[in-house]
């Protein structure tokens, strides 16, 4: 007799059951339905109170999730390419699972566009082994039994038909679901609409889709913006070197000057600062933020599209005479420096400050010599790897591990939250020695008069509420992703030609500021005159001289 292991195995060559396209329509809606929606159930128990609740809209939701999916599977799966493009959705929706459920990720078009334009460096940083058991379970397994069916043919026509009727039932199931549990799920939407990006697949289909009707539509043309930009003439005077450093993720409670009860910034409390201590960002991610705080329209009238096709405060510089240049160390300049010089040190050689993964942060201070020009008045822009997730350990040298015991994986979920936090502070000490260390050297350089101003783009969540990294979306981020640190310092000479009360600055540091006052500020600091400059978002103009003549004068 045939051993049973043998039988098994020759089952399991043999079995390739047949089914229509249909049913696999059917069957996929199913299991995106009952087993990829871990974050979207966990959240929805959080806002209604529970999952029981509410049995008739807990109900009528996953009817109407099953009714979207048969709706999207029956458009998307034809019986010539059905095996291809669910293979494709099996491997991408295993990831968002994960990143959603494990790191509270929202899929919703911006987080899009923050795949879209992550580099290669970013993510292999975020393929954990963590991520092995959930594309395991979630794609592999289900690929395996996928490509041992057979699909039965069926003519066009009635193919056609059949896959039509299936669109209208998902359609009218969908309908009717919502129709039943209309009032309390209309209430949930309405208080929390950020819910629907972690319906998966379709969120992510929804979103991948909107990017791509965004860039279609996207106009060539840029938006001239402070076309009347002129540098007020400044005699014989010293040129001026503005250094604008834009940090990376790191929020405004684990920054030491703003109060936090570890001394995360002792370097650049000796060195005179001006520390601003309540910052709001423009977005909770780089690919918001960076456009946004370098814009003439900011948070207060945000519009992404208007934004990205318009000159940033780079171009008004330049446009002013300005010379501007921008030295990279993380994903980009995200269009802010477009036409502009631009040079990226992510790939540099340096067997002190270089792996074959990543540069620390002290590389943009050592360049920084080789981007001066003689004579002309220069702004620089240094974009920091900095705080970047979830590798915080990888941010610092090992000197700097002065938080014990540190989180030395990018497997969060592997680490206490204290040695999250421990390995995320010692990031910021590196940030404030790389800072200080660049205030020494512009305040060594005697031929200009210089200043620094250092700003993150957004925060991060470590571990609050189960939320890790950040990108969530604008209105439901929590405080930790939308508040930043923002430091200034200002050469004697800078501030005695400009005609600035640095005490004046003080004492206005502790009011309330948002990313939407760096535009006008920087063209106050520099004495740009234009249109585009905003006289009550200049943080600088109420503690200058008129017309720029030191105080007193």
């Amino acid at each position: 007799m045939m051993p049973r292991g043998v039988r098994a195995l020759r089952w399991a060559r043999t079995w390739r059951p047949a089914v229509s396209v249909d049913m696999l329509a059917l069957l996929a809606a199913a299991f995106f339905s009952l087993a990829c929606n871990l974050a979207f159930w966990r959240s929805y128990a959080e806002a209604a109170g529970g999952i029981g609740s509410s049995v008739t809209m807990t109900v009528s939701l996953f009817l109407a999730i099953f009714g979207v999916n048969v709706l999207l599977m029956s458009v998307l799966l034809g019986r010539r390419t059905a095996k291809v493009v669910l293979t494709g959705l099996l491997f991408v929706t295993a990831f968002a699972v994960y990143y959603m459920h494990v790191y509270g990720v929202y899929l919703d078009p911006d987080m899009v566009r923050n795949v879209i334009h992550t580099d290669s460096k970013e993510s292999r940083e975020l393929l954990t082994p963590g991520l092995v058991p959930w594309l395991l379970g979630y794609a592999v397994l289900p690929s395996v039994l996928l490509w041992r069916l057979r699909l039965r043919p069926k003519p066009w026509r009635k193919g056609l038909l059949h896959r039509g009727a299936l669109a209208m039932g998902g359609l009218v199931l969908t309908v009717a679901a919502l129709a039943v549990g209309f009032q309390p799920i209309a209430a949930l939407m309405r208080n929390h609409r950020d819910l629907r990006h972690l319906i998966t697949p379709g969120n992510y289909i929804v979103s991948v889709a909107r990017v791509v009707q965004d860039v279609v539509k996207e106009s060539p043309t840029r938006r001239l913006v402070g076309a009347d930009a002129r540098s007020r003439p400044r005699g014989a005077r010293k040129p001026r070197l503005l250094v604008i450093v834009v940090g990376e993720t790191v929020r405004a409670q684990n920054w030491g000057l703003n109060g936090y009860a570890r001394n995360t910034t002792p370097q650049l409390a000796r060195r005179g600062v001006i520390n601003f201590s309540d910052v709001s960002a423009c977005g909770s991610s780089t690919e918001v933020s960076l456009p946004c705080m370098f814009s003439d329209i900011g948070r207060a009238n945000y519009d992404r599209d208007t934004i990205r096709r318009s000159d940033s405060l780079l171009h008004v510089l330049d446009r002013a005479g300005i010379a501007t240049a921008w030295l990279d160390n993380q994903a980009g300049c995200k269009g802010v420096c477009a036409g502009l010089p631009f040079t990226s040190l992510a790939d540099a050689k340096d067997p002190q400050l270089c792996n074959a993964e990543r540069c620390l942060d002290q590389i943009l201070v050592d360049r920084l010599p080789a981007t001066l020009r003689t004579g002309v008045d220069q702004v620089i822009v240094l974009h920091q790897l900095g705080n970047h997730g979830p590798r915080y350990f990888a941010r610092y040298p090992s000197r700097f591990r002065a938080f014990t015991p540190t989180c030395d994986t990018g497997q969060l979920g592997d680490c206490t939250r204290q040695q999250i936090v421990n390995s995320y502070d010692n990031a910021i000490l590196y940030t404030d020695h790389v800072l200080a260390t660049l205030v020494d050297r512009l305040e060594r350089d005697l031929t200009r008069d210089s200043a620094m101003i250092y700003v993150s783009d957004h925060g991060e969540s470590l571990g609050e509420g189960n939320i890790y990294l950040h990108g969530m979306p604008y209105p439901i981020a929590p405080p930790t992703q939308l508040r930043v640190p923002m430091t200034v310092w200002l050469s004697p000479g800078l501030a005695r030609s400009r005609g600035l009360d640095v005490q004046c600055l003080r004492a206005r540091a502790s009011k309330a500021v948002s990313h939407d006052n760096l535009f006008s500020s920087v063209l106050g600091l520099l004495d740009i005159q234009t249109a585009a400059r905003d006289t009550s978002l200049d943080l600088f103009g109420r503690c200058s001289a008129p017309q720029g003549r030191p105080s007193g004068a």
